[in-house]
């Protein structure tokens, strides 16, 4: 085999690539080819079992082998180099491999008469040992010189990160997007702030100038810059592609609605297929701790709420497709066709409309600017660890606000909730407001309104506003979390099935005027009571009109909108 111009090469093809990932490497490089394979020989000989044994014959072959076991996550326990190799001697490659992996242990080979040069190497790459040639016998001279570094290498603090590393800086907003959608999605992560060295060793093995952040650095090694949502998917192991074209039943919403609606279709034997926009679990499932939710008398978390019931989903059968928008629905025949984005579409016999709702939008001058870099809807989770000893506000009266503030209070110097109604009893749940009143970091501030955000990278001042008097202060604020109104994501209905003024979705009985079904409707019997004006297109959840706007109501109505499924498809 002929490794001269060739990258790296693992001499034994172990089975498996999940054997080799969790084995550390004990690489070697020398320019002489004989020499390579000698002491990849002896080397695979004592430590084949335990290691990946790794070669090159150059040194920049060298390194580039060492940045893609970087970008995987791979462990590297020694790098053993020949001194005199061209172009790249063994100190300088040592010196710049030290910036990839900076716990491996280091080792020279050299002539006698490099011993010197060997000997200055200790100061300039913190050089463990250097080896003379020849080493024969092994046993003797290099065995206990290996043994002794892999000691010293499993003694200190080597483990890479298995996970998704993403590499970004605290005020982008595009890398908090991307933390955001990777936490949601109950994707491992780890973040690497481009202010900390291994963030800078992580660009640099992935030969990104951190220019554009993120960057993402998926566990197959793959190397995403700035990446769209649907990319990032495809390369952390989420489904996007339906696995045919035709279904019982889709469900449009991954909230608590349409997870239940996916259980209970699925359990039930309906070919059921949920189709989500960014995440699963909707806004419950950015909630820190949801405490009235049946069964669960001591709470649970939002996202392990989300992760149960997503896996309850898959395992009847239901598939789950993420970064999938749904762009329009089309009534072809008995078949409801739903069209997405880019350009595809899927079919159906029935669909369960569970988009659920969104934060509206804060107007005040600034905002938009600093949305992602210090103003964030609905990311208290994410954000909280960058929050310590800070002072927070957050706008919003309602349970998901007051979860949030007794979340981030436990490591926050001061949090402010601001709420324009005079009271937070109008929109929050007893005992949550009962908490918060006992959590002496919390302070509440009734009609109080945020009226200007100021900041240039990031933010770093907020003007609020007192709704009464219309007195104004200005506060210095780093962190401002927004969970306000209800904001139902129905525009691409228009036309289609009927909605009220606010853009909710009018179903049942309340489509039904002076007893008679809406114009249009087709069938002699009225809209069942979760149907919509578009027979076998029913909702549930908080796009509903008239909807409970809680967690339990809304998995309620998942499931009994699968009941009235069935009944439609009895009929067809």
């Amino acid at each position: 085999m002929d490794d001269a111009s060739a990258a790296a090469t693992e001499i034994r093809q172990e089975p498996g690539p999940a054997a080799r990932e969790s084995r550390p490497a004990i690489v070697t490089v020398d320019d002489d080819p004989d020499v390579s394979r000698a002491v990849a020989r002896d080397l695979r000989r004592r430590y084949g079992e335990q290691h990946r044994i790794v070669r090159a014959e150059s040194g920049e072959a060298a390194l580039d082998a060492l940045r893609q076991m970087k970008l995987r996550g791979d462990l590297v326990a020694i790098i053993l180099a020949d001194y005199r190799m061209p172009q790249l001697n063994g100190i300088e490659f040592l010196e710049r491999a030290m910036d990839i992996y900076p716990g491996a242990r280091r080792a020279l080979l050299t002539a006698y008469a490099d011993t010197g040069a060997a000997i200055d190497a200790i100061n300039v790459v913190d050089l463990d040992y250097y080896l003379l040639k020849p080493w024969d016998p092994p046993e003797e001279k290099l065995y206990p010189v290996v043994d002794a570094l892999l000691e010293t290498w499993l003694s200190s603090e080597h483990k890479p990160v298995p996970e998704t590393k993403v590499i970004g800086h605290r005020w982008s907003a595009r890398s908090s997007e991307v933390r955001e959608f990777l936490a949601r999605n109950q994707v491992p992560y780890r973040w690497y702030s481009t202010d900390e060295s291994e963030g800078r060793r992580l660009l640099e093995a992935a030969q990104a100038d951190g220019e554009q952040l993120p960057v993402v650095i998926a566990p197959d090694g793959a190397v995403l810059i700035e990446p769209s949502e649907p990319d990032l998917a495809g390369h952390v192991g989420l489904a996007t592609t339906p696995s045919t074209d035709f279904y019982d039943l889709v469900v449009i919403g991954g909230g608590p609605a349409g997870l239940g609606s996916a259980v209970y279709g699925a359990s039930e034997g309906l070919r059921t297929v949920l189709v989500e926009r960014t995440a699963t679990g909707g806004q419950a499932g950015q909630s820190s701790r949801i405490e009235n939710y049946l069964g669960f008398p001591d709470g649970v978390s939002g996202a392990q709420l989300t992760d149960r019931a997503r896996r309850q989903a898959a395992k009847f059968g239901a598939e789950i497709l993420t970064t999938r928008e749904v762009t329009g629905l089309e009534v072809t025949g008995s078949a409801r066709t739903v069209h997405f984005a880019d350009g595809s579409s899927i079919s159906a016999h029935t669909v369960i409309l569970a988009t659920g709702v969104a934060y509206r939008q804060l107007t005040a001058p600034g905002v938009a600017e600093l949305t992602g870099r210090g103003i964030y809807y609905g990311s208290a989770l994410t954000e909280a660890t960058s929050c310590i000893n800070e002072d927070i506000y957050i706008v919003g009266g309602a349970n998901s606000a007051g979860q949030a503030a007794v979340y981030l209070a436990k490591g926050a110097r001061s949090v402010t909730i601001l709420v324009r109604a005079d009271s937070l009893a109008k929109s929050m749940s007893h005992y949550l407001i009962d908490q918060v009143q006992n959590i002496p970091a919390i302070r509440v501030r009734t009609c109080a309104e945020v009226s200007q955000a100021h900041g240039t990278d990031h933010l770093e001042r907020l003007t609020l506003r007192d709704s009464n008097t219309g007195a104004t202060e200005t506060v210095p604020a780093q962190y401002l979390f927004v969970f306000i109104g209800a904001a139902p994501l129905t525009d691409w209905l228009d036309g289609v099935v009927v909605r009220d003024d606010h853009g909710f979705v009018i179903t049942g009985p309340d489509l039904l005027v002076d007893g008679k079904p809406p114009a249009g409707w087709p069938l002699e019997r009225p809209p069942y009571h979760l149907e919509s004006s578009v027979p076998g297109v029913f909702v549930a959840g908080d796009v509903r009109a008239e909807s409970a706007k809680r967690v339990a109501s809304a998995v309620g109505e998942g499931a009994m909108a699968v009941m009235l499924v069935h009944r439609y498809l009895e009929k067809l």
